[in-house]
């Protein structure tokens, strides 16, 4: 029987729920708004609240006879062509962490790119699953990470076989896409499981000029924010699977270990809703995103001082295997300007936020919401920006390494090493020392140094410098980078060994 794609279980859910008036005595305890703060109903109106009830005992009853959510991740999975879909609200932070939970266990090897988001350096920690890193595909002329290729997972996994699976993160916030048929290929040759992180793939299933999002290249687990390229609310994710190598079970069971007994059925209502959206007019919706993408991106092109990185800066031998176009990436560094001024002018003078900022770059994601308003609003904007940029203090220099230098040693793991005995040390007196923290430019969020990877001097003065020119790093124990938390006692030994001393070369081989 074909899915009715017309149908949203859960928005049906909560209209029926009003319908019939239902006096509840059970969380929230705003009931329906009318213990909520008068100021608060203001700002958010009362449509806010009176979605916001128990996802059981509530918008189903509590032993989720009516199968509201099930019949939603049903129809989600169909809709791009999962065979389970696992609704999170929690954000892709913690469905990332679930699926590598169903794939690898404590002192258990997964093969990570090392352009991967700190939620999975997080799940790292909390898990014990010892990374094997496979480095990305460096463009070092434009300082820019690619994913990694398929044959570098499957030299990874010559030299680690006993690896239980891979990971990778597939499109990355900049818009370039591995090969995600060949990677699942290696994974599958060896009957181990791939897991795609596509947060910022949600838009993929919809339209034959996107690239080849993860379940259609083979993928076993994919997991998206809806939130990101789709309509949904914050934190809304779904994770995917394609049943054999990882059973649907195995998977709910390592969700619920992390996921909240309490979820927003606000949340729900978003992925279901989008859903629905996008099953029935997905393909006419993206494709006019598509076609307003060329035009903002010619338009672009011809502001001196700009330049909007496409297919040919970023595809190609040692780059990425394809690209999205919607994440409009902008070097700015014609206009003697960094990411980050550029970024801060257009919020202070214009009134508008930026996707993503780097020590060259701007990022405006494009989504089927926008229209040729909103983007002549932003080249209105770009163009103001270019005219006072000549006006702007001198841009200060990020000292950024060559490739070779901005991979760091791994020299113990991340959970041994985060829950170890640890001690700040001035930024001077760094170098050499095994880190005990994440420090993760942000966004797009991922980690310059994880937690057991041993300190360069290359790498300490990339963040220094960046943090002077206005980089945000959120997670240091010291914001200002005065100090770091270091290992106390640098013992010097490879990952879960105990015994090979520190080579310092890269985890992989690579």
């Amino acid at each position: 029987m074909a899915a009715d794609h017309a149908r949203a279980p859960v928005l049906e859910a909560l209209v029926d729920y009003r319908r019939q008036g239902r006096l509840s005595f059970t969380p929230p305890g705003h009931k329906q708004a009318r213990g909520a703060d008068p100021e608060v109903r203001a700002v958010l109106g009362d449509a806010v609240f009176l979605g916001d009830v128990p996802a059981s005992g509530g918008l189903d009853d509590r032993l989720t006879r009516g199968r509201v959510l099930e019949r939603a991740e049903q129809l989600m999975a169909d809709a791009v062509h999962a065979e389970h879909t696992f609704f999170s609200t929690c954000g892709s932070s913690l469905s990332v962490k679930a699926a590598m939970l169903s794939v690898a266990g404590p002192h258990e090897k997964l093969l990570i790119g090392r352009d991967a988001h700190k939620s999975v350096v997080s799940g790292l920690i909390l898990s014990g699953i010892e990374p094997v890193w496979v480095e990305p595909n460096w463009d070092a002329g434009r300082h820019l990470a690619h994913p990694p290729s398929a044959e570098k997972f499957e030299k990874a996994f010559q030299i680690h076989p006993d690896a239980k699976g891979a990971l990778v993160t597939s499109p990355t916030p900049y818009g370039s896409c591995a090969d995600l048929r060949a990677i699942a290929d290696v994974c599958h040759r060896r009957s181990v499981p791939l897991v795609v992180d596509e947060a910022w793939g949600a838009h993929l299933p919809f339209h034959p000029d996107l690239p080849s999002w993860a379940m259609d290249a083979g993928a076993d687990i994919c997991v998206t924010s809806v939130h990101k390229m789709g309509s949904g609310l914050e934190q809304g994710s779904v994770f995917h699977l394609q049943d054999g190598l990882v059973t649907p079970e195995l998977l709910a069971l390592r969700a619920d270990l992390l996921g909240t007994t309490s979820p927003s059925v606000l949340l729900y209502a978003g992925l279901d809703g989008w859903r629905r959206q996008m099953a029935l007019h997905g393909e006419r919706l993206i494709g006019a995103a598509l076609g307003l993408a060329r035009e903002v991106r010619s338009a672009i092109e011809e502001i001196d001082g700009m330049h909007v990185e496409g297919r040919e800066d970023f595809c190609g031998p040692g780059l990425a295997d394809d690209f999205d176009p919607l994440p409009v990436v902008i070097d700015v560094q014609g206009l003697g300007i960094t990411g980050f001024q550029a970024a801060d002018w257009l919020r202070e003078h214009q009134l508008m936020d930026m996707h993503l900022s780097d020590h060259r770059r701007i990022g405006a994601q494009l989504t089927h919401a926008d229209d040729r308003g909103t983007t002549g609003e932003l080249l209105a904007a770009l163009k103001d920006l270019a005219h006072a940029a000549p006006e702007l203090d001198p841009a200060p220099p990020v000292e950024v390494p060559a490739p070779a230098e901005l991979r760091l040693a791994q020299a113990l793991l991340p959970r041994d090493t985060f829950f170890g005995p640890a001690e700040n040390v001035a930024l001077s007196g760094a170098a050499g020392r095994i880190a005990a923290e994440m420090i993760t430019p942000y966004p797009p969020g991922i980690p310059a140094v994880l937690p057991g990877e041993r300190l360069t001097e290359p790498v300490l003065r990339y963040l220094s410098t960046g943090l002077a020119a206005g980089m945000n790093l959120p997670d240091p124990t010291d914001p200002e980078l005065g100090t770091i938390r270091v290992v106390v006692q640098d013992t010097g030994r490879k990952p879960g060994t105990g015994q090979t001393p520190d080579t310092g070369r890269t985890p992989g081989g690579e």
